[in-house]
């Protein structure tokens, strides 16, 4: 089997775990919430939209983020979760710098299990690629993006049209 790679600036990385496609059951996982209890697949129910972001300390990350928080209005009975290797205090304190309140932020700092699981963990560095999934109820992947060039911006449109239809059903 080939290996996945990413790209981050065009340098060429490694990406850890499998290519998740719609279809596909969600793999579980246990994340650290903002204050530090683990949040598994379990705890999150109906369609989700499962935000998966390098760190949010950086510019696009931060828009990603803020767009999916500003959607969430929109999106009733939509579960929005923001994955990343950024400390819970560090997502904590970008939260409450940045006003995003109508999402949730997990960590997968501890052991990556997430990420390796999602496809998502960048084999050299440890930290996410950027991704997005919509689950619905029955925890199967409707949609799955992982965006080739972690400096780009996921297709928003695309993931918040699947997340609405997966709503719909």
């Amino acid at each position: 089997m080939a290996e996945r790679q990413t790209t981050l600036k065009g340098n060429p990385f490694i990406l850890i775990g499998p290519e998740l496609k719609p279809g596909d059951k969600a793999p579980d996982f246990e994340l650290v919430d903002n204050g530090l209890k683990p949040l598994k697949l379990g705890d999150t129910q109906g369609v989700r939209i499962i935000s998966v972001v390098p760190s949010l300390d950086t510019p696009v990350c931060d828009e990603q983020t803020r767009r999916f928080n500003d959607e969430a209005s929109r999106l009733p009975g939509v579960q929005i979760l923001t994955v990343s290797c950024d400390l819970p205090f560090s997502q904590k304190r970008w939260c409450g710098a940045a006003g995003v309140d109508r999402i949730t932020t997990a960590s997968d700092y501890k052991d990556g299990n997430f990420g390796e699981a999602w496809g998502t963990m960048i084999r050299d560095i440890r930290i996410e690629s950027r991704a997005v999934f919509v689950v619905d109820g029955n925890n199967t992947i409707t949609y799955a993006e992982y965006v080739p060039e972690v400096a780009d911006h996921p297709n928003y449109d695309a993931a918040l049209s699947a997340a609405k239809t997966t709503a719909g059903k």
